[in-house]
Parts: structure tokens; sequence; C-alpha cells
């Protein structure tokens, strides 16, 4: 995904609650310790950071250590419908809500289309849906958690890969 702050160009890359962000032809780690109603608890550096983020389709505004910077997307397609991805078999979730059911576990084999955990957005039930068959590989939340927009809620990898 690629975001501009200030003119500037930001390259985001993630795998499972690992994030590379790479700006000025410098890139930096950044771990994903916990994250719950807007608020991220980050490992930078080996550093404990909060961060808080609130977002409106394209922009996110990202507060760290009381300053907060505006992001937006520029360019890049994500996937619609039954829950978006980052990157092939990470699964997130289409907007704010509550998680009501997890229908897999960590190891347990996946096929293309089938549910596995139900949301609970504005009383409206979301199926998250797997985009390939594999194997559970992440689970990022659990039954009852709240998660916001695009948060990464399971990952899924080859069977071959696992």
């Amino acid at each position: 995904m690629k975001l501009n702050y200030a003119g500037t160009s930001l390259d985001v890359s993630s795998k499972g609650n690992t994030f590379v962000l790479t700006f000025d032809e410098q890139s930096i780690q950044v771990e994903l310790i916990h994250s719950k109603n807007g608020r991220l608890d980050l490992l930078i550096d080996g550093k404990r950071v909060t961060a808080y983020v609130s977002s409106d389709n394209a922009r996110r505004w990202v507060t760290v250590q009381g300053q907060t910077l505006t992001l937006t997307k520029s360019s890049g397609r994500r996937g619609r419908g039954h829950g978006q991805y980052h990157t092939a078999g990470e699964l997130t979730a289409p907007m704010p809500g509550q998680v009501r059911a997890v229908n897999v576990g960590e190891g347990d084999a996946v096929s293309k289309g089938q549910t596995l955990m139900l949301l609970e957005a504005m009383k409206m039930e979301i199926r998250i849906q797997s985009t390939q068959d594999g194997v559970v590989k992440k689970l990022f939340v659990s039954q009852g958690q709240t998660v916001e927009r695009e948060q990464i809620l399971i990952e899924i990898v080859d069977s071959l890969e696992g």
C-alpha cells in the first residue's frame, strides 16, 4: 500500500503483525503488539509506542506522542466484499464491529469461500470468507473482541507453506 504524507510517499507492507514502512529510502520495522478501538500498541526499534488511529475512506489520522499525521492512500487496490485483504491471505475487517464467532483455529485447513468468522457491525452480520484454499496460519482476534476497519483478522497461507 502506498500512502502520502505532506507530499512524501510512504510504502507500507505487512506480514502478520509486522509492518515495514519505507520512505525517503529509509525503512522502519514496526510490530503491532495490541490493537483495540483505534489504539495501537507498537514496538518500534525496541521501544514501546502508543498510537491512535482514525480514518474516513482514503484518509487516516495517526497520533503518536502528541503529533498527528494525516495520511492518504495514493494507489493500490484492495479486495472488496467479504473481508478485505492487505496481501494474499490476510483478511481484514471491512468496517468497525465486534467478532461474534470464530469458526476456525490456527492450523485448520480452509477452502476458498468458507466462512471463517462472523462480525457484527451496525446490526448487520458480516461473513469473513477465505479468499483461497490453504491453512490458517494466525488468528489475530477472538470471539467478543471489538475490531476497527481494515484491522487484520486472520492470515491464511498456501497449504504447502504452512
